[in-house]
């Protein structure tokens, strides 16, 4: 594996669905790069085992975890545990670009 990567690298849109670029992948863990069109959205899912944290790199996001509901903007932070239900929209006028890790790596 390449251990190095750019943001131009990963960063990929669809107009069809919101779109997972992968960053780095092992057995243990994983970090994507979320491309949003206006309009696109991750429904909200939970996993089990496996926490995840999303970083805002470009635009505005709206972010379930739990119960909340909240819209965060560039360089802003949320954190998903295990079993806890997140997801992510897209309601915003311009693209959406979400750096996330997740560890342990989910098994499905």
């Amino acid at each position: 594996m390449e251990p190095f990567r750019t943001l131009a690298q990963v960063t990929a849109f669809s107009d069809e669905k919101m779109r997972k670029n992968s960053v780095f992948e092992t057995e243990r863990m994983f970090c994507d790069v979320y491309c949003f069109e206006p309009g696109q959205k991750q429904a909200v899912h939970t996993h089990t085992g496996s926490d995840k944290m999303y970083f805002v790199l470009e635009g505005t996001g709206t972010f379930t975890i739990g119960d909340v509901e909240k819209d965060l903007h560039k360089d802003e932070f949320a954190i998903a545990i295990s079993g806890v239900n997140h997801g992510v929209e897209n309601r915003s006028a311009v693209r959406l670009t979400v750096l996330v890790y997740m560890a342990p790596k989910p098994t499905h």
